[in-house]
């Protein structure tokens, strides 16, 4: 799953390059039927997710715990049960050099997780997931009842 400045036209930068994405993230239920001792049940839940961040955000050292209190949070805002959830957070400076001298610096934060649902319904955990990934790529989360319009490109 990734999110572009297409998804959401009114981010920074939108005009500029639309094919821009703002977070990207990819969601793995594994599943072992004899369980297994490490998951601590049947399904584990492996996640990625990854977005460019402004500079002051990015520099904040506090940037690793809010990434992974937005995987918590997100998670008890569905209700998804969880057990045995481990992960790091990572942010990521680049720098260029040489030819190509002219990119800007950026600031990237990484967040790669797992835990184990307490029940084989996933539903509310692939849920909250996007909520992360939105939160990850600076969307604001919707309220309850609202339903978002498919995006429509007029040209």
């Amino acid at each position: 799953m990734a999110f572009s400045s297409e998804n959401n036209p009114g981010s920074p930068g939108a005009a500029d390059d639309e094919d821009d994405e703002l977070a990207t993230g990819r969601f793995i239920l594994l599943h072992d039927p004899d369980g297994s001792a490490v998951w601590d049940g049947e399904f584990r839940i492996v996640t990625y997710i990854r977005a460019q961040l402004e500079a002051d955000m990015g520099n904040d050292a506090m940037l690793g715990s809010v990434a992974w209190t937005w995987l918590v949070d997100a998670l008890e805002s569905h209700s998804a049960q969880y057990r045995a959830a481990g992960g790091t957070a990572t942010r990521i400076l680049s720098e260029s050099f040489g030819t190509l001298a002219d990119r800007p610096e950026t600031i990237d934060i990484e967040l790669r997780a797992s835990w184990t649902p307490a029940s084989s319904d996933v539903q509310a955990h692939l849920e909250a997931w996007c909520d992360m990934v939105c939160t990850f790529a600076g969307l604001p989360p919707l309220p309850p009842g609202v339903t978002p319009l498919p995006n429509r490109r007029l040209t």
